[in-house]
């Protein structure tokens, strides 16, 4: 093909045409529900269209937990390292949009030499003499494209992203608190279980020794009720170790010293709550708007496309207006007189032409990170509504598993009593005395794990649907 001179500024305005085009392509409206575009109409594993309560501590009706959450929220250290993150966010945003304003700088100089006799700003001046400096400079950049506000804008909304999931780790510290409150109060009553049930098996044993004592048993019943005594014992005080974890644990997260002493409060709690009767999920397109790591995620998709518009317009010209003056003379007295300040101004356009692929593979880059940005969304979402559904059908099941285990609770309770009875009239062996007792010991710490499970899973219910606290 052979190329005129018509041909080729033909080819070249194509070109330019379509760098310009590629350049300044505005980037994709994201919006949530257009994404998520398969959302449900309801959940699956309950029908319910209400609307959830915005206050989810106050639904448990304990002062008590409400002031260790409050006390949480305002002293836990991780919480105050992610609101000084928020802080960062913010001040990295006024940077990243700081080029769009002049740079103007001033320096002031003072210099004394004894060099020989020489000629400034035409006076003779002698062998030692001092010059005084004032000059300043101005860099502007003319952000026509919008190369440095898209950098800007992507920094913003890094920042906003940051303050959103400042938000979530405030939910998220309130349900752990919770939940670690409730897990303390749990391992206190189970330590209460123990001892009750190592009373219980003292018993046993006087009463095996006693009729051992009258040769009325093997000395082989005694030996196996005094192991179940020593195992027994051996729970309490795996009990109370788990007591002293929980209660560190909880002090940490109260932000205070972790010596497990300041808990006496809970201690004393002798029951754990039924979790509030209303469960009610709203509509599944309202988690979209309400969960904090979802409206985060979405936040960081945008960023990535602001920073894929701003490499984009990198490949577009720059003008800058550069500017410089200032003064300089042996007499201070002079250096704000203006006959002898002394200025020039600067205008240039730079376009890159090669850059050794640079310009095109942070395009390139920056594509790759949206789409992994916009992917892990996409999964943030699924999982997000996943632990919906999985608390909601927990419910259900843990609900039942109460019901049976308190059942259990009952029937055994029963059972060791005419245990007792028939060991007593020689009906039954020392093993199934025994076994009467593990199986009360077992049910009753069954039940109490069930019972906070139920609670812990409403807190997680609360916390994957998202809102407020208290």
């Amino acid at each position: 093909m052979i190329f005129n001179k018509k041909t080729l500024n033909h080819s070249l305005l194509c070109a330019a045409l379509s760098l310009l085009t590629n350049s300044c392509a505005t980037t994709p409206e994201r919006n949530a529900a257009y994404i998520n575009r398969q959302i449900p109409s309801n959940w699956k594993n309950v029908k319910s269209e209400a609307h959830i309560n915005n206050q989810w501590l106050i639904t448990f009706v304990d002062p008590v937990l409400t002031r260790l959450v409050n006390d949480a929220l305002n002293n836990n250290l991780d919480l105050k390292a992610a609101s000084a993150r928020v802080d960062i966010a913010k001040q990295q945003a006024i940077i990243a949009g700081a080029d769009r304003w002049p740079q103007l700088s001033f320096t002031t100089g003072y210099l004394h030499t004894g060099a020989g006799p020489g000629i400034l700003n035409n006076n003779i001046v002698g062998a030692n003499y001092s010059v005084f400096e004032a000059l300043f400079s101005l860099r502007w950049e003319i952000d026509v494209w919008g190369r440095i506000k898209a950098g800007q804008q992507a920094a913003q909304q890094d920042a906003e992203s940051v303050s959103v999931d400042f938000y979530g780790a405030r939910l998220s510290l309130a349900a752990r608190t919770a939940q670690t409150y409730y897990e303390l109060i749990e391992a206190n009553l189970q330590v209460q279980v123990a001892e009750q049930s190592i009373k219980d098996r003292h018993k046993v044993v006087e009463l095996v020794r006693g009729r051992f004592s009258r040769g009325l048993t093997r000395g082989l019943d005694l030996r196996l009720a005094l192991t179940d005594l020593a195992n027994a014992e051996a729970q309490l005080a795996q009990s109370r170790n788990q007591v002293q974890l929980i209660a560190k644990q909880f002090d940490v997260l109260l932000g205070r010293y972790p010596d497990g002493q300041k808990n006496e409060n809970i201690k004393s709690v002798g029951f754990l709550p039924k979790p509030p009767a209303v469960l009610s999920a709203g509509l599944p397109s309202e988690l979209l708007e309400r969960r904090p790591d979802l409206i985060a995620a979405l936040l960081k998709l945008r960023a990535m496309d602001s920073r894929v518009e701003s490499a984009k317009k990198a490949l577009l010209p720059r003008i800058t207006l550069t500017t410089s003056g200032g003064t300089t003379s042996t007499a201070l007295a002079d250096l704000i007189d203006p006959r002898t300040a002394a200025w020039n101004l600067a205008t240039g356009l730079v376009q890159p032409i090669f850059t050794g692929g640079r310009l095109t593979s942070e395009i390139r880059l920056n594509e790759a990170l949206t789409n992994e940005a916009l992917n892990n969304y996409k999964n943030t979402v699924l999982n997000a509504f996943r632990e919906v559904e999985q608390t909601l059908a927990a419910e259900q099941w843990l609900r039942a598993q109460e019901k049976a285990l308190m059942f259990a609770v009952e029937q055994t309770v029963a059972s060791r009593k005419l245990a007792i009875s028939s060991y007593q009239q020689g009906l039954i062996d020392i093993l199934t005395l025994l076994d009467s007792y593990r199986s009360t010991l077992n049910a009753q710490s069954a039940h109490l794990t069930v019972q906070r499970q139920l609670l812990t899973n409403r807190i997680e219910f609360y916390l994957a649907l998202g809102g407020g606290i208290s």
